[in-house]
């Protein structure tokens, strides 16, 4: 274990999940702090979570006096204190390449899926536990078709979303990709997905980051 680094996570949190694919990446174990997300009416509303992160969300990570909200901060940061592997290519065209597709799930499909915003609908809304699924189906299946489009129709695609190495788009999307069995969407549309997700899923930094694989797991 790596003491210099304390992550607050949350096992199905794909934020986190995110973030701890790009630590086994970087053969970083940090210190686990395990915040659940739905017990006592959600611990991260706590004031002791809150005063770590105003956000009250998922994951932070603390490393060297610095405390560091948002899994895409926390992973570009990763990747400059510890630049070796990278998860980000060397030029700039492939750079913004991964992060458009990473963007795709972390700024466009993730955040209205949030556990914040399905409550919402349920308790503001009174929708149901089948039409928050649907709602759920409808803007991954939305992403997806876009990425699957991407992904498919690029030479810069290879075994991952970009080249043969996992980078920063692989970490975001197989996460989602969870998430999108937990709805029980259809993913026959997306053939390129599955397959890097089938090459990223033999990769021990991937599969030791499942959620099933976590101490807090239920």
């Amino acid at each position: 274990m790596d003491p210099d680094f304390v992550v607050y996570g949350y096992f199905r949190s794909s934020a986190a999940f995110r973030v701890r694919i790009a630590l086994n990446l970087k053969g970083i174990v940090p210190e686990w702090k395990f915040v659940h997300l739905l017990k006592d009416g959600g611990q991260q509303h706590a004031p002791g979570y809150r005063a770590v992160n105003p956000q009250e969300l998922i994951p932070t990570l603390i490393h060297d006096g610095h405390t560091i909200g948002q899994s895409l901060a926390i992973i570009e940061y990763l990747d400059e204190v510890k630049p070796e592997p990278p998860v980000l290519p060397r030029d700039a065209a492939g750079r913004a390449r991964v992060r458009q597709l990473a963007d795709m799930v972390a700024c466009d499909i993730h955040p209205v899926n949030n556990l914040r915003v399905l409550l919402h609908l349920r308790d503001d809304f009174g929708a149901s536990e089948e039409k928050r699924a649907a709602w759920q189906r409808h803007w991954i299946s939305l992403g997806f078709a876009a990425i699957e489009t991407l992904l498919a129709g690029s030479r810069q695609t290879g075994r991952y979303g970009h080249g043969d190495t996992p980078t920063l788009a692989d970490i975001c999307l197989i996460p989602q990709l969870a998430n999108a069995r937990r709805v029980n969407l259809d993913l026959s549309p997306y053939p390129t997905i599955l397959r890097i997700e089938q090459t990223a899923l033999a990769h021990p930094a991937f599969a030791a980051a499942l959620p099933a694989a976590q101490p807090d797991a239920e």
